[in-house]
């Protein structure tokens, strides 16, 4: 598959770990910093980027544990993510703040970081992540013990057999993405193991539970300190993510913690919006962001 704007990786040390980053564009044009979700990497963005109208850099990491990044040595933690980026941020731009944009986990780290220092986010674009379900004190003690049990078997990726294979599961789980786009994600997505079999290019490790329970109250506190414009990009086929089910009823209180909020529905995209419809979401983005 052609690509209009071919990529270049750089590799930096952020926090102990060897980065992988994906840059698109002149370094001498506006920066735009875009964030993976889970189970993803920064090649997500490729069609996106393709689709943008004007000039960008885009900058776009593999998280810790995902694509070509190093992994941890145990568990993964919401607060290391924050921590890279924070040290991201301070590499790509050290004295200006910066344009950002999230996707699902992605969006859930920028979200807490754009609070958190609020002085370095210029405008704030959050791709189908408005943060997790709210969780019960009552729920800690069986997620600690499901946590020490999974460090005790620690889980492992099934085999996914061939590109073929992982491209017609791509495409049964979002139906809008072609079958070029789909091939291409399925190698970018994969590694092949010695018996020629594919798996996920990440971490198993990421599918072991956080012991730490997701707690919206200090999100919210997070969120309402928030400087920066804020925009939500929501596919039209609302809340087809499993994680987003019990997000639909505490919906209208997460958006009052937004002081400059915007909001658009990309119609006809489920929760892959940059896969099933870049030109739309390019659109939104590019009218907000400049």
């Amino acid at each position: 598959m052609p690509l209009i704007q071919p990529s270049r990786s750089e590799f930096i040390t952020l926090n102990q770990h060897c980065y992988h980053l994906r840059h698109w564009g002149e370094p001498s044009a506006p920066l735009l910093v875009m964030l993976h979700g889970w189970m993803d990497s920064s090649a997500t963005f490729q069609f996106l980027v393709d689709a943008l109208p004007g000039c960008w850099h885009v900058v776009a990491p593999d998280w810790r544990g995902f694509g070509d990044s190093d992994w941890n040595q145990g568990s993964y933690y919401f607060p290391d993510y924050l921590a890279d980026l924070d040290a991201l941020l301070s590499h790509l731009s050290p004295q200006q703040p910066v344009r950002l944009l999230g996707h699902s986990m992605g969006a859930m780290i920028a979200g807490i970081y754009a609070g958190v220092r609020p002085e370095r986010i210029e405008r704030l674009s959050l791709v189908e992540g408005f943060g997790l379900n709210a969780t019960r004190p009552a729920e800690a003690p069986g997620r600690y013990a499901r946590w020490l049990r999974e460090r005790r078997d620690t889980p492992s990726f099934n085999a996914l057999g061939q590109l073929e294979d992982v491209a017609s599961k791509l495409i049964e789980r979002n139906p809008r993405l072609n079958t070029a786009r789909a091939h291409w994600l399925a190698t970018m997505l994969t590694r092949e193991q010695d018996d020629g079999q594919l798996v996920y290019r990440a971490d198993p490790r990421h599918k072991m539970v956080n012991p730490v329970l997701y707690r919206l109250e200090e999100a919210k506190c997070c969120w309402q300190r928030i400087t920066s414009p804020v925009q939500w990009v929501m596919g039209g086929d609302m809340w087809d993510h499993p994680m987003a089910k019990g997000v639909l009823d505490t919906l209208p209180e997460r958006r009052a913690c937004f002081a400059l909020l915007q909001e658009s529905v990309v119609a006809d995209a489920g929760h892959m919006i940059q896969w099933e419809q870049p030109s739309a979401l390019a659109e939104e983005i590019q009218s907000f962001l400049i």
